[in-house]
C-alpha cells in the first residue's frame, strides 16, 4: 500500500467524520425522527469504516505478498518496518475514530435526553396552557350566560309589565263595550218584551177563541159519538144474539166463506147447496167446480162446508184468560171433540168419489179458532188421514183458492192450445202467399227502377244536345207549352 492510498484513505475517513459531525449539529435543531436518521446514519459509517478497512487489509495482504515474492531479502525488513508503521498508525487513527465515535454517541445519547426532557417541558406548558385557558373561556363563557339572562330577565319585566299594562286597557275598552251593549240589549229586550208582550196577548186572546170554539165542536162530535156508540152497542148486542143461535151463527160462517168464493173464483167456478153425493138429500153449502182428468170426462166436486163451535172456544177462551189450567185442557178436549165432529160429518155426507174430490175442506170463520185448532198436536194430521178433512182458516182458504185459480187458467190456457195452433198454421199459410207478394212486387219495383235509370240516362242525353239551346224562363215556358208548376214535394210524399 503506497503513502497515496493511505492518504486517500485518511480523508475518506475524515470527510465521513466530518459528515457525521455535520449530521450531529443539525440533530441538535431536530426532534426525535431526526435522532433516529443520526444514529442511523452514524451506524452506515461504521459499517462503512469496517468495510472499508476489510478492504484495505485484504488489499496491503496481497500488495505484501507480491513484494515478498518480487522483492529480495534486503527490502523484507523495510516493507515490516513500514507495515509496522502503517498498522500502528491505522491503529491509532482506528482509535481516535472510535473514541470520536463514541463521543458522537455520548453527546446524541445527551441531546435526546435533554430533547426529551425539552418536549416534556413543552408539553407541560402546553397542558398548562390549556388548562388555564378553558379556565378563563368558562369564565368568561359563564360571564355572558350570566349577562345573558340578566338581559333576558329584564326584557321578560319589560315584556309583562307592559303586557300587563296592555291588558289592562284591552280589559277596561272591554267592560265599557260590554257595559254599553248590556245597557242597549237591555233596551231593546225591554222593547222585544213590550212588543210580545202586545203580540202574546192579541194571539192569546185569539187562540183561546179559537180553543172555545173548537172545544165547542169537539163536545158536539163526542155527543154525536156517544149516540153512535149507543148504536153499536145496539149492534154488538144484535150480533152476540146472531152468535148464540145456531143456525144464524152457520149462516154467519156461510156468509163469510161466500163472499171469499166471490172474492176469488168466477161463479161458474163453484156451486152453492150443492148434492155432491146423488140420491143422497145432503147438500154441502159451497163446492168448487173441478174439471175431470178426460176431455170427455163430467165436472168433479170439491166439497167446502163452513163450521163455527162457538161454545167450546169460548169456554177455552174464557178459561186461559182466568188461568185456569184444568179448564183449558177440559175446554180443548171439547173442542177437539167438536171438530173431529164435524170432520166425520162432512165426510160421511158430502165425500163420494169419483163424483168428488177424494178430500173436503172444513172452514172456520176466524183466525183465532183456525190457530187453535191447528195448535193441537196431530188433530190435523189425524183428520186428514181419518176422515179425508182439511182444516182452513181465512188466510189458508184464500191462499188455495188462489192456487185454484191459477189452475183452472192453465186449464184453460191447454184447452185452447188447439185453436192457438190452427191460427198459427193459418197465419203461416198466408206469410206463405205474402212472401209470393212481396216477390212479384219487388220484381215490379225493379222493373220500374230500370224504367227509370233508362229515362234519366235519355234525359241526360237529351240535356247534352239542347246545352246550347237558351232557356226561357219558368213563366214563359209555362205559358208556351201550357203547363202547369210541379210540385216535387206533394208528388215525393205520394210516392
Amino acid at each position: 500500500m503506497s503513502l497515496f492510498e493511505m492518504i486517500l484513505a485518511g480523508l475518506v475517513v475524515v470527510g465521513l467524520v466530518l459528515q457525521l459531525l455535520i449530521l450531529l449539529r443539525s440533530g441538535q435543531r431536530h426532534d426525535d425522527d431526526t435522532a433516529l436518521v443520526i444514529e442511523d446514519a452514524l451506524l452506515q459509517v461504521k459499517q462503512d469504516l469496517q468495510r472499508h478497512q476489510q478492504d484495505t487489509g485484504e488489499r496491503i495482504e496481497r500488495e505484501l505478498r507480491s513484494q515478498v515474492q518480487a522483492s529480495a531479502q534486503s527490502t523484507r525488513q523495510e516493507l515490516g518496518a513500514n507495515f509496522a508503521q502503517l498498522q500502528q498508525t491505522l491503529a491509532t487513527q482506528l482509535t481516535s475514530v472510535a473514541g470520536l465515535q463514541n463521543q458522537q454517541i455520548d453527546g446524541f445519547a445527551q441531546q435526546l435526553v435533554k430533547l426529551n426532557e425539552s418536549n416534556a417541558q413543552q408539553l407541560e406548558s402546553m397542558r398548562q396552557s390549556i388548562t388555564l385557558q378553558a379556565q378563563v373561556n368558562r369564565e368568561e363563557q359563564a360571564v355572558s350566560l350570566k349577562r345573558f339572562g340578566d338581559t333576558l330577565n329584564q326584557q321578560l319585566s319589560a315584556l309583562t309589565e307592559s303586557n300587563a299594562q296592555r291588558m289592562a286597557e284591552v280589559r277596561a275598552t272591554l267592560e265599557a263595550k260590554i257595559k254599553d251593549l248590556q245597557n242597549d240589549n237591555a233596551q231593546k229586550l225591554e222593547e222585544m218584551r213590550k212588543t210580545v208582550d202586545e203580540k202574546l196577548h192579541a194571539t192569546l186572546e185569539q187562540r183561546l177563541g179559537e180553543s172555545f170554539k173548537l172545544v165547542s165542536d169537539r163536545l158536539d162530535k163526542v155527543h154525536q159519538g156517544l149516540g153512535e156508540m149507543q148504536q153499536l152497542a145496539t149492534g154488538v148486542g144484535d150480533l152476540k144474539r146472531v152468535l148464540t143461535n145456531v143456525k144464524t151463527r152457520g149462516t154467519w160462517g156461510e156468509v163469510q166463506l161466500e163472499i171469499l168464493l166471490e172474492q176469488m173464483l168466477t161463479p161458474d167456478q163453484y156451486a152453492k147447496n150443492v148434492e155432491t153425493v146423488p140420491a143422497s138429500g145432503e147438500r154441502v153449502e159451497f163446492a168448487i167446480r173441478l174439471p175431470g182428468a178426460k176431455e170427455d170426462a163430467g165436472q168433479v166436486w170439491m166439497p167446502i162446508d163452513a163450521k163455527f163451535p162457538k161454545e167450546q172456544y169460548e169456554r177455552l177462551v174464557d178459561a186461559a184468560e182466568r188461568a185456569d189450567a184444568e179448564g183449558v185442557a177440559t175446554a180443548g178436549r171439547e173442542l177437539e171433540r167438536a171438530v173431529r165432529g164435524e170432520a166425520r160429518t162432512i165426510a160421511e155426507k158430502y165425500l163420494s168419489p169419483p163424483l168428488t174430490t177424494d178430500f173436503a175442506i172444513l172452514f172456520l170463520p176466524t183466525e183465532g179458532l183456525y190457530a187453535e185448532v191447528m195448535r193441537r198436536p196431530g188433530l190435523s194430521d189425524e183428520l186428514q188421514r181419518t176422515c179425508r178433512v182439511t182444516i182452513a182458516g181465512p188466510s189458508t182458504l184464500s191462499a188455495l183458492l188462489n192456487s185454484l185459480q191459477m189452475g183452472f187458467r192453465t186449464l184453460a190456457l191447454e184447452k185452447r192450445s188447439s185453436e192457438v195452433w190452427q191460427v198459427l198454421g193459418a197465419v203461416k199459410t198466408e206469410f206463405g202467399k205474402f212472401g209470393e207478394v212481396l216477390a212479384s212486387t219487388k220484381s215490379a219495383l225493379e222493373r220500374v227502377a230500370k224504367n227509370i235509370d233508362q229515362a234519366e240516362t235519355r234525359t241526360r242525353q237529351m240535356t247534352r244536345k239542347l246545352k246550347s239551346v237558351e232557356a226561357l224562363p219558368v213563366e214563359n215556358a209555362q205559358k208556351l207549352l201550357g203547363t202547369g208548376e210541379l210540385d216535387l214535394g206533394e208528388e215525393g210524399e205520394s210516392v
